[in-house]
């Protein structure tokens, strides 16, 4: 019987396990005419890459059916290093029988607590068993008392089951559908092996939900109008939409439908509270009108003015409105009354931290201002700019502001200090996540930009669309882009609801998939870079 033993450093069991359930089994335990996937493993390994020695671990398909695995047969190789934890791993054949139905290895676990080099049988703390298949195909079971089985794939496409893991072994891409009736809490697992890489596809009414894929995925929603705002409450479910010359719109499902509300109007800019019960909209030359319903109905209040831009407190109850050409109006009681505030100014858009007390205002082809008694007084910052676009974090102190034909500026100091970010574009509208840490930015004839480290580092998105005004969720992973005379665009952190949608992965890519609800599966930890359709 050969032996190999391997000192490791850390690492679950299972993943080498999968290792060797991607090769199938050790060389020589493929009985002829298999045609099985083999193993070959040696003690020399590059010091380059194993510093303190190791073991070269070859993998292959035995094409002559010799049960050896010949040098031209050798399609992946992997090196797993020695450690100092005196932790040690045992390789046997395993006969045929309860655990292997047509033989494999069997992969045991333990510390050498004697130090003698060798994993005796009193000291394996978990075994698991790499087992033989028919053409081509190798399954290993988890550590004892895994949950999670291992298939190694050699074709195409199949069928995933729950509580399974998938390695994707062959040249082509492997297709593996999710499966059709999951229960909560079921896990599927897949690994890239073969050069293919592999592809998860959804049922109907499935999707992939993943904060890896924040803002890369965009769904056109509604029809073609003439929108120029959009908020959202903090779950990113209730959104409100405004359309110029046009009608008020709610959604209650982020965006898939909507239902049209008020009256036309020149409709300049929406806010909603944290439930998005309580719900603000100014009309340019007209109006400011509040709802306390979701949008049902609306009141007009203040009077007519050029209002550009309007926020919100997470309650509803403070507000801050601005007036082109005029100054700034705020309301502690929902909007039934207003006061005016500092001085006339061609004031282009505002911003609340929650509780409404900190608040920032953008001049065009003025200075940025701030204030920290709910508007009561103002302290401009910065240089006269083409400032069109201003966010802030809950707290306020996480801001973002964006210069037309210029650039981005971030603060993290309540707008004391900026800092220029990203490239001079055409940017038309900013927003921030509660913490301040997830930013998009909507360029006017150009694509929607990300960032994740709150504007060190930003990626563009989508394509070329005269982006007008943006929304988020609290957590920043749900979003809504409007389009002046085009659609309005979400964006959820995952796959395309349905059979459309996809999660893939290449070569060495792998993840951890979790069943969350009836069509619903979350990733709870992904390696490499992963396409999201």
């Amino acid at each position: 019987m050969k032996v190999n033993y391997i000192r490791i450093t850390q690492g679950p069991v299972f993943l080498l396990a999968l290792l060797l359930s991607a090769c199938g089994g050790g060389e020589g335990t493929a009985a002829p005419g298999q045609n099985s996937v083999l193993t070959a493993t040696t003690r020399s390994a590059p010091a380059d890459v194993c510093h303190n020695g190791g073991i070269t671990v070859e993998a292959g398909i035995d094409s002559n059916s010799n049960g050896i695995l010949d040098p031209s047969e050798v399609t992946s190789t992997q090196y797993v290093c020695n450690g100092a934890n005196g932790a040690l791993i045992s390789i046997t054949n395993e006969a045929a029988g309860a655990n292997c139905a047509n033989g494999g290895q069997k992969v045991s676990v333990g510390l050498d607590s004697n130090s003698n080099g060798i994993l005796d049988s009193t000291e394996i703390t978990s075994s698991s068993y790499v087992c033989n298949g028919d053409n081509g195909t190798s399954v290993v079971t988890g550590p004892t008392g895994s949950v999670v089985t291992w298939v190694n794939v050699t074709n195409k496409w199949i069928q995933a089951v729950s509580n399974t893991g998938y390695l994707a072994n062959y040249p082509a891409p492997v297709t593996i559908m999710l499966p059709a009736a999951p229960v909560f809490g079921d896990i599927v697992q897949v690994t890239g092996v073969g050069a293919g890489g592999w592809k998860i596809t959804q049922n109907v009414g499935q999707s992939i939900l993943s904060k890896v894929a924040i803002g890369v995925l965009w769904t056109p929603r509604e029809t073609a109008r003439q929108w120029h705002s959009v908020a959202s409450s903090s779950d990113g479910t209730r959104l409100l939409a405004a359309v110029r010359n046009g009608q008020l719109y709610t959604s209650t499902d982020s965006g898939a439908t909507w239902i049209a509300r008020d009256s036309v109007r020149n409709w300049q800019s929406v806010a909603s509270s944290a439930d998005g019960s309580k719900l603000v909209a100014v009309v340019a030359d007209g109006q400011i009108y509040t709802s306390t319903n979701f949008g049902a109905t609306w009141t007009a209040q203040a009077t007519t003015r050029n209002w550009t831009s309007v926020a919100s407190s997470a309650d509803g109850t403070k507000l801050v409105a601005a007036v082109q050409n005029g100054q700034l109006y705020t309301s502690t009681d929902s909007g039934a009354t207003w006061v005016a505030r500092a001085t006339v100014r061609y004031w282009s858009s505002v911003a609340s931290s929650a509780d409404g007390t900190k608040l920032v205002a953008t001049v065009f082809g003025g200075q940025l201002y701030t204030s920290i008694d709910s508007g009561a007084f103002w302290d401009p910052h910065q240089s006269a700019d083409r400032w069109i676009s201003v966010a802030s974090s809950a707290d306020g102190v996480r801001l973002v502001a964006a210069v037309q034909q210029g650039l981005l500026y971030t603060s993290t100091n309540s707008g004391l200090t900026w800092t220029a970010r990203e490239s001079f574009r055409a940017w038309s509208s900013v927003v921030s996540s509660a913490d301040g840490t997830r930013l998009v930015a909507a360029v006017s004839l150009g694509q929607l930009y990300t960032s994740s480290d709150s504007g060190v580092t930003w990626a563009g998105h989508e394509t070329t669309r005269y982006w007008y005004s943006m929304t988020s969720s609290a957590d920043g992973t749900k979003l809504v882009a409007a389009v002046s005379y085009g659609q309005i665009y979400t964006s959820i952190p995952g796959t395309t609801p349905g059979i459309a949608g996809s999660l893939s992965g290449a070569q060495y890519d792998s993840v951890d998939l979790q069943c969350v609800d009836t069509n619903t599966f979350m990733v709870r930890g992904h390696v490499g870079d992963l396409l999201v359709q």
